[in-house]
């Protein structure tokens, strides 16, 4: 029935032009079950309608975005046309799949492959195909408590646009009233942080494969103005034929509360240089470099478990980025050169059992960053080390990924 005032009455409900549905608190013949579901209701139809809008705004943002990357670039109009066609295809398919209302039942959950400081990642086996995937289960209590829920998003936006074979696909995502899953690219190789846990040292000719393939994937999503902010050996998967991949987009932990209180508390991060610099100084002469040989193993022991926690590893954490300054896609080429000289080396250039010492030692990288006499590096890797791992306006990838394609160690 509707009333003088454009409300629209049905039953106990007030439909209003331009607003919500309103729950009429004058019915009295309404009981409070009826009431709570009549809320349940309300509360529904506007998320529905709230997530369609959303999605729809997330679509032409990110339409907009990359035509307004194609025409930076110079790109053809054929060219532009076809990126374009394959956006929508990939946006089609992501909806069309988010119709079906995949579920937890209908994948066979089997070992439980990996953990994380929200959640475990584990094989699963699709029922209807006996496809096997990997199915991250993140717990939605410890993502909302720890402001990780944006991150989500990010990561879906991110494998909604990209299609890189260097990337780890998503094929669906799904919740319950408990958990948030992802269903992945199963990939059986493992990850880097596995493969240097086994063989603790790599030979330089593998290095290079690894590293020419990790600045391919890097690059493919800097191509979309993504920056990882998280690149470490665990985020880089290899497939069944020893090709790399790169996962965890925007499920990368920002700089975590525990660390800010541990690393500022009656600290000047900004004035470490001077006034640590000799305390610095007196730890690099120990051998192995800054870390004496038992606490070396011991953070080796450590290390898987530490990469699970919810502290998680500062290791490959840029400096601009420790220091909550302004930061760009150059920190995460700082990071490739952390993992590059742990792959030659044995352990990370700033490792420490303390995250407060490895925090300084990254500040102070000039102080800190060397090379021990043993394992022997040649001249070209570590340059290339020295040339990632030092100021952003001196980094390579600063200006560009060529000159990190074209350097003496790696000519891609």
């Amino acid at each position: 029935m509707d009333g003088g005032d454009g409300t629209v009455r049905l039953g106990a409900l007030n439909l209003k032009a331009g607003r919500g549905l309103d729950l009429d608190p004058d019915v009295s013949v309404s009981s409070p079950v009826t009431r709570q579901k009549a809320a349940a209701a309300k509360q529904f139809i506007e998320n529905h309608y709230k997530n369609y809008l959303q999605g729809l705004q997330e679509r032409k943002e990110r339409r907009r975005a990359l035509q307004r990357r194609a025409e930076e670039a110079q790109i053809s109009s054929e060219e532009q046309e076809e990126m374009m066609r394959n956006l929508e295809r990939r946006e089609t398919e992501y909806m069309r799949l988010q119709r079906r209302k995949i579920g937890i039942d209908d994948f066979e959950q089997l070992t439980v492959i990996g953990k994380g400081a929200f959640g475990e990642v584990r094989l699963c086996r699709a029922k209807s195909t006996g496809e096997i995937f990997a199915m991250k289960k993140l717990k939605k209590s410890e993502m909302l408590s720890r402001g990780q829920v944006e991150h989500v998003r990010s990561e879906r936006n991110l494998l909604a646009e990209v299609d890189s074979r260097c990337i780890v696909k998503m094929f669906y995502s799904f919740q319950d009233s408990d958990f948030l899953y992802l269903i992945m690219e199963y990939l059986p190789g493992g990850d880097i942080m596995t493969l240097l846990m086994r063989e603790d040292i790599l030979s330089e000719d593998v290095a290079r494969f690894y590293v020419a393939e990790s600045i391919l994937a890097i690059h493919s999503i800097h191509q979309h103005n993504y920056i990882h902010r998280d690149i470490k050996p665990d985020n880089l998967i290899l497939d069944r034929n020893g090709h790399l991949k790169l996962s965890d987009f925007g499920l990368c932990k920002p700089l975590d509360g525990k660390y800010s209180t541990i690393l500022l508390e009656d600290e000047d991060l900004t004035s470490m240089e001077s006034t640590n610099e000799a305390e610095v100084q007196s730890r690099s002469e120990r051998a192995p470099w800054l870390m004496p040989k038992e606490q070396l193993q011991q953070w080796k022991r450590n290390r898987r478990a530490l990469a699970y926690s919810t502290v998680g590893t500062l290791d490959y954490m840029a400096p601009e980025v420790l220091l909550k300054k302004g930061y760009g896609m150059e920190c995460d080429w700082w990071s490739l050169g952390a993992i590059m000289y742990e792959m030659l080396i044995g352990y990370p250039p700033f490792c420490s059992d303390d995250p407060r010492i490895t925090c300084r030692k990254i500040i102070n990288w000039r102080t800190c960053l060397k090379f021990p006499e043993e394992p022997k590096v040649s001249a070209e890797a570590k340059d290339l080390i020295c040339h990632l791992l030092c100021d952003v306006e001196t980094r390579l990838g600063t200006r560009g990924v060529e000159e990190l394609k074209v350097s003496t160690f790696n000519d891609i």
